[in-house]
């Protein structure tokens, strides 16, 4: 025990614990603040917490070791050169180049691999973590933390089936420096009082419609439409012959701000089902939306968009594109609405982390993209359409994963839902299209609260 509070006391004079008014990443006001990155200028004490973790771990079972990114990675590294157990590196993002892998070192299937974080709150990054090991066909049954904050992290992570270590609680760390008067009771008091009743993280309000920042004459149409028939619901046309989409147009147009569609599918495709499409559209209010996805070089992609036999740049009102070649690819796109695709809804894709962060800095520097396609919140600059939604199924089997209107309009704050199979492959398309018209918009105006 002294040798753990005489390392708790040599850290703190490094400034690992803060104590006064913080408002912490969950926009929580904090009077404590935990960094245990000095630590990595300390060799001594950095030996010192190596030895107190191994020795905490010393009956489990371990074949690798891994620090999670980034503070917990020279105490992993100092780990694995004390005990000369291999240590591994799990990249915080994929950085696009040479090999391009999340988890870095040299490892096999099936190996047992130490987790090591140094400060652990609600326990999401370390699932991450775990998930992204475990891809890799690692095994993960022990994890080791310096400092658990008692926010519930650690029963989440024990409700999993892992095997928590900790060296120090919070209360136990505060009560430490009380005792050896390095916190006077005044603010000790204060301290227990907050971890004895948490507040509850702000809560991040999502701007209506009508206040967002969208300058693009496309998307403000769309919005317009959106507010006027009350409705978030874009449909998805998935079908494969005129026939069948004009029907499905004429069907369910009262109750969409746009009907989204794949022309190259249409087995008998023309331009009188342009003709017919577009009527129908001013008839019931609603945009044409070609979810081309373009993926090319901007001289490509501009062949694509103006010529061959879809002249899609000649009727479309919205289309969907891939960043992947840069913001410049984006700029043949002429009078029409972009919707970046950023993030992708089926199982296994690969737009991770890194990919996401990047698209998006695309997006909301294109003048010409009002929006995106993804599967998380994003900025207010943009719109945001997500795809896969559907109220009665959670996936198809091939790959798509279903979300709720509800979950996608609290949790994304999604300003469009997607909603293809739902609607085409139903009984009555007007009748499943006026359900999720009512269920979409209401689901909108109840995450407004």
């Amino acid at each position: 025990m002294q040798q753990r509070e005489d390392f708790l006391l040599k850290a703190y004079e490094l400034g690992i614990i803060k104590f006064g008014n913080f408002t912490l990443k969950s926009g929580i006001e904090s009077p404590f603040y935990v960094d245990l990155r000095p630590l990595s200028s300390s060799p001594q004490l950095l030996k010192t917490l190596s030895n107190n973790l191994l020795e905490l771990v010393e009956n489990s079972p371990f074949e690798l070791i891994c620090g999670v990114p980034y503070a917990a990675l020279p105490m992993g590294t100092t780990m694995s050169l004390a005990s000369g157990i291999p240590l591994i590196i799990k990249r915080k993002e994929n950085k696009g180049y040479g090999t391009k892998r999340m988890v870095e070192g040299v490892y096999h299937d099936g190996q047992n691999c130490l987790l090591v974080e140094d400060v652990i709150t609600s326990g999401q990054s370390l699932l991450e973590t775990i998930d992204e090991i475990e891809r890799e066909g690692l095994k993960v049954t022990d994890i080791v933390v310096v400092l658990d904050r008692e926010q519930g992290g650690i029963q989440k992570l024990k409700a999993k089936g892992y095997t928590v270590h900790t060296l120090f609680t919070i209360n136990e760390a505060i009560d430490i420096l009380h005792r050896y008067h390095r916190l006077d009771d005044a603010d000790l008091a204060r301290i227990k009082n907050f971890l004895n009743n948490p507040p509850a993280p702000p809560e991040i309000k999502r701007v209506p419609l009508e206040q967002k920042n969208i300058n693009h004459p496309v998307g403000k149409r769309l919005i317009e439409i959106a507010l006027k028939k009350k409705s978030n619901l874009i449909a998805s046309a998935d079908v494969i012959s005129s026939a069948e989409l004009i029907r499905l147009a004429e069907e369910v147009g009262d109750y969409i701000v746009a009907l989204k569609l794949h022309t190259d599918i249409i087995k008998d495709f023309s331009f009188d089902l342009i003709d017919k499409l577009k009527q129908i559209a001013r008839e019931k209010e609603f945009l044409l939306f070609e979810d081309r996805k373009f993926a090319d070089i901007g001289n490509t992609q501009e062949l694509q968009f103006k010529e061959g036999i879809y002249k899609i740049g000649s009727w479309a009102d919205m289309i969907t594109s891939h960043v992947i070649a840069g913001e410049e690819s984006l700029k043949v796109f002429e009078n029409l609405g972009v919707v970046a695709i950023v993030e992708m809804s089926s199982k296994g894709t690969l737009t991770d982390d890194y990919y996401i962060t990047k698209a998006l800095n695309v997006a909301e520097n294109a003048p010409n993209v009002m929006g995106a396609v993804a599967q998380r919140k994003i900025s207010d600059d943009l719109l945001l359409f997500t795809p896969g939604v559907n109220i009665s199924s959670s996936a198809d089997g091939k790959g798509q994963q279903y979300n709720t209107p509800e979950r996608v309009c609290k949790n994304y704050h999604t300003d469009f839902m997607i909603v293809g199979r739902g609607i085409y492959q139903s009984a009555n398309a007007a009748e499943s299209a006026k359900e999720y018209q009512t269920k979409g918009w209401q689901a909108y105006l109840e995450s407004l609260n």
